[in-house]
């Protein structure tokens, strides 16, 4: 399961990383959130070394999500290099979240 960020820790874990990083904005009552989790999952699991996963719970860091726009949970932001690269919000594929990183792993 992808490790929780907040705002004490986004910029470490997010801006600063040297890989890019799929950061998932789920709340806990969302079911579309839960149905992605085990995509989310695979992802993690796949791309390991390559990819870094972070999940942040909009209910607990809301000034994380307002921060970056985010208006209906789950919502993607791939981000390369401290930059926001790529976003897509409700249920996806794996195909589609990977193609937020085209090019980078």
């Amino acid at each position: 399961m992808a490790a929780r960020a907040n705002a004490e820790n986004f910029e470490e874990l997010v801006l600063k990383s040297e890989l890019p990083v799929l950061v998932d904005f789920y709340s806990d009552s969302c079911i579309p959130c839960k149905m992605m989790a085990g995509v989310v999952g695979d992802i993690e699991d796949d791309y390991e070394g390559k990819l870094n996963v972070y999940k942040v719970n909009v209910n607990f860091d809301e000034s994380l999500a307002s921060k970056y726009e985010v208006l209906a949970a789950p919502t993607f932001v791939a981000f390369n290099k401290g930059a926001e690269t790529g976003r897509i919000a409700g249920k996806t594929t794996k195909d589609a979240l990977l193609g937020l990183f085209e090019g980078l792993v």
